[in-house]
């Protein structure tokens, strides 16, 4: 048979115009979905590097297939144009119907799979991978519809290409703007009616060439060796390994939000763009010799500045979370350009290399993209879990320069020695000292844990005390003896409101120092519900010196918190949802609605939910959003002050009583009734009341509507994180003593005993409040008054001995004897480790053994973990 030929072509310049722009804003609308729907999937995993790898691959394998599907479909379309139009539009559709589908699918998998975390994990993951491939794949069609468009045009592969890219870059970040302005479904929304836009115009488009033209030209395959498709797989495989290492790395270094991903993912497509757009240039080949040796030295390189890029981010201070985000976006930049530039340039050079028929370009494209989608899911789950994150950066670099040997001469081989010293110093992170200079300068690192989820590290101080560090840069708990009572109160005051608790679930174990605070109540079921592997460890080993080893006294069970609340049939008496950084992708669905009534629907009827907030991570506004759904699900909802902690409290068919606080210690042994209040009493803890959570109109915090995620880290970087201003709304919003003694049905002959700890916690906060306002003088004062009204309060008696111990130069000054002034330090705060050090340091020097062995032994008591111990 002979071969059609084509008729002669009129291409006018603003078709060839036209079909550039559309496919610049179709690269646009894809990326723009799969920041989205990455946002989308962490909040369904509950884990956000999750939702990056999914998408990822889902998007690269569903491209790579459409590409070589595509390439058929092209072949006996006669309008390639009028196709990719209905591609558009049918992807515009599946968009908005997405949500609504993973939400049922979500019900779904928990009937499947309602015991096993990982067989959960594991369907979602399926799950995920198709929805996603689906419309992935429909993109990946329009890349040969598209060649095919313009086949007798002066349209390159290597331009049409880096438009597309350049174009998803915009795209990439366009969500910056989309979700804290509308919210991701508007979001969705807005960038579906933009695809819609794109097809309507690609319809119009088509009609400018006429059957017979360019459009019916047959597309030559051409002849593509399976090395060759292997290697480039290869290649593409490498680059989504370092995409997915280096979202993890910088997403722990930089900005920890859910924009990190967005910034890497712009900055990554921006590099392959331009590389694409510049290789028409490169035309000898000695560059192939030149592509994998650079890329892999550089991707290496990336590595070792980590050190000095930790530092820099730790030390910055930027004025704005756009600022933020243009700074550290452009350190991304040159650290992972050079990269990209040449990842960019290695399809138009390889298809020129190949015989310049753009439907070769296709067929490598396919290939590269079904190798960066095993890339990703092998990144995520084999090796970071395995290797680390820095061995998975090591892996895909190595891998890289061995793909791309495959073009280019033996001598090139001769970098491998390099390329191998290069990679062995830097294959596992540095110590958290080194990427935390500031803050962990003095720090060694006792344990590592990295899996799938999250980095955690057990730090050890100068002093002895440890720190649980998730992602490098979120200090979950500590050791230090103040840090121990904040976290044990967590658990004291739930216990305390509930007349006789049987069951406790604990939303969180992190270092088990809170959980341990649950010791002194005898035959008390305890159930701890924590995803991270690395704290359950930590808790087990690391810290159970101070969390007197309550790991082995209690059932752990490994979970998603709202996983576990939806598909356990136990019910408690007590849970309480542990501190956590609600700015953190997804993290903010734990003070959901949905999450609420989850907790409250695992209430045995008199129980209790307590939420605790750490006020420094809240402004006024978020804090009223959270409060406001808190009580959309707890209508009679309370709320108690611990320092600068906020507790939500909400029950099921509770009252709250005074008389049931103290009708619960009255029923425990003598022995540990101190224990179960931290030492400070019923009253102190009835006297931390602060009144009930109106009803109030306005946004309330939804998993699939987020508001908080959104609001907080622009808060954060404009300064409005404005804790004196917080605590000063809060203060208003208390009611006065009547008010509080009638709704906690206080007897009258207690009503003194209430009112002294009552004025006490207020009198307390107003102190700090003048404090960090500069008025150091009230402050004081006030904190004096607080301690004649309760001097039992730990949080009043231990800010006065601080300040009598950091005054003690000028009590010694005025005539007093250190031991004296020490021991007078004690009678406020027997606790108190930093007297309790001296005095032991005094007696020793003075040869009072047997007086030094008991100050000792105090010390061990409440700082067993600290380096003068050694």
């Amino acid at each position: 048979m002979t071969a059609e030929v084509p008729a002669k072509i009129a291409i006018r310049p603003s078709y060839v115009t036209g079909v550039a722009t559309l496919y610049f804003f179709s690269g646009a609308i894809g990326l723009a979905y799969q920041v989205l729907w990455a946002r989308m999937l962490s909040l369904q995993f509950g884990v956000s590097i999750f939702g990056v790898v999914v998408t990822a691959a889902a998007f690269m394998l569903g491209l790579g297939l459409g590409a070589l599907l595509g390439g058929r479909i092209g072949l006996w379309r006669r309008y390639p144009l009028r196709l990719f139009a209905i591609i558009e539009l049918s992807i515009a559709v599946y968009a908005l119907l997405l949500p609504f589908v993973l939400r049922a699918v979500d019900g779904g998998v928990m009937l499947l799979a309602p015991e096993s975390l990982w067989l959960w994990y594991a369907l979602q993951l399926a799950a995920a991978l198709v929805l996603v491939t689906l419309p992935a794949t429909a993109m990946g069609v329009g890349f040969p519809l598209i060649l095919r468009a313009v086949q007798h045009t002066p349209l390159t592969l290597g331009r049409l290409y880096g438009l597309n890219t350049c174009g998803a870059a915009l795209g990439a970040l366009l969500p910056l703007l989309l979700l804290p302005a509308l919210g991701w479904v508007a979001g969705v929304w807005l960038v579906a009616m933009i695809g819609v836009a794109v097809a309507a115009a690609a319809w119009l488009l088509s009609n400018q060439v006429q059957t017979g033209t360019a459009a019916d030209a047959p597309l030559s395959w051409g002849s593509v060796r399976p090395a060759t498709l292997l290697a480039y797989a290869g290649v593409g495989a490498a680059a989504l390994m370092l995409e997915v290492g280096w979202t993890r790395l910088f997403g722990m270094l930089l900005l920890r939000t859910e924009y990190v991903m967005a910034v890497i993912l712009a900055v990554f497509l921006l590099g392959i763009g331009l590389g694409s757009l510049l290789a028409r240039r490169l035309t000898a080949r000695g560059w192939f010799d030149v592509l994998p040796v650079a890329a892999a030295l550089f991707a290496l390189l990336s590595l070792w500045v980590i050190p000095p890029l930790a530092g820099w981010a730790e030390g910055s201070d930027f004025g704005s979370l756009a600022g933020a985000m243009w700074a550290q976006g452009l350190a991304i930049a040159l650290l992972t350009l050079p990269v990209t530039l040449l990842l960019g340039a290695w399809l138009p050079l390889l298809s020129a290399r190949l015989g310049r028929d753009k439907a070769i370009g296709a067929i490598l494209y396919g290939a590269n993209s079904i190798g960066a989608a095993a890339g990703a899911l092998l990144a995520g789950f084999v090796l970071i879990p395995w290797l680390g994150t820095a061995g998975a950066i090591v892996v895909a670099a190595l891998l890289l320069f061995v793909a791309g040997l495959a073009w280019a001469s033996r001598r090139s081989w001769l970098a491998l020695p390099l390329m191998l010293g290069l990679a062995w110093p830097v294959w596992q992170l540095p110590a958290v000292s080194q990427l935390l200079p500031q803050g962990q300068a003095d720090g060694r690192d006792l344990f590592v844990h990295e899996d799938a989820l999250a980095i955690t590290h057990v730090v050890e101080r100068g002093d002895g005390q440890r720190l649980l560090l998730a992602d490098l840069q979120r200090m979950d708990a500590s050791s230090d003896p103040l840090a121990v009572v904040s976290q044990q109160n967590q658990v004291r005051l739930p216990l305390l409101l509930h007349p006789e608790p049987e069951q406790v679930l604990f939303l969180g174990l992190g270092t088990g120092i809170s959980a341990a605070a649950s010791l002194p109540y005898p035959g008390l079921e305890r159930t701890a519900v924590e995803l991270s592997q690395g704290a359950i460890e930590a808790a087990q080993h690391w810290f159970a010196p101070v969390n007197d080893h309550v790991s082995e006294k209690m059932h752990i069970v490994r979970d998603d918190a709202r996983r576990f609340l939806q598909t356990t049939a136990q019910s408690f008496d007590v849970i309480i949802g542990d501190l956590f950084h609600p700015d953190l992708v997804g993290r903010s669905a734990l003070l959901s609605l949905q999450q609420f009534e989850r907790a409250r629907a695992r209430l045995d009827h008199g129980g209790v939910f307590v939420q605790w907030l750490a006020l420094n991570q809240f402004d006024a506004e978020s804090l009223q959003v959270v409060l406001r759904t808190f009580q959309r699900v707890f209508p009679e909802a309370v709320m108690f002050i611990d320092g600068f902690r906020l507790a939500l409290v909400g029950g099921n068919g509770w009252r709250l009583s005074a008389q049931v606080v103290q009708s619960n210690l009255a029923r425990l042994d003598p022995t540990v009734r101190n224990a179960a209040t931290g030492g400070e009493g019923a009253w102190s803890w009835v006297g931390r009341y602060w009144g009930r959570i109106g009803a109030t109109q306005g946004a309330v915090q939804g998993e699939w509507a987020p508001v908080i995620e959104y609001h907080l880290p622009r808060a954060r970087y404009r300064g409005e994180m404005d804790l004196v201003a917080l605590v000063e709304w809060l203060l208003r919003r208390r009611p006065d003593l009547s008010r509080a003694a009638q709704a906690l049905h206080v007897a009258d002959d207690r009503v003194d005993a209430f009112e002294r700890a009552y004025a006490a916690t207020e009198l307390s906060l107003r102190a700090w409040v003048a404090e960090l306002s500069g008025d150091v003088r009230q402050g004081q004062r006030l904190l004096r008054l607080a301690y004649q009204a309760n001097p039992r309060d730990r949080w009043v008696s231990g800010a006065l001995a601080d300040r009598m111990y950091a005054g003690l130069q000028v009590m010694t000054a005025q005539g007093m004897e250190p031991r004296q002034a020490l021991e007078a330090i004690l009678f406020v705060r027997p606790d108190h480790v930093d007297a309790l050090r001296e005095l032991w340091r005094l007696e020793q020097v003075e040869g009072n053994q047997a007086r030094a062995a008991e100050y000792r032994d105090m010390l061990r008591r409440y700082s067993p973990l600290d380096a003068a111990l050694r």
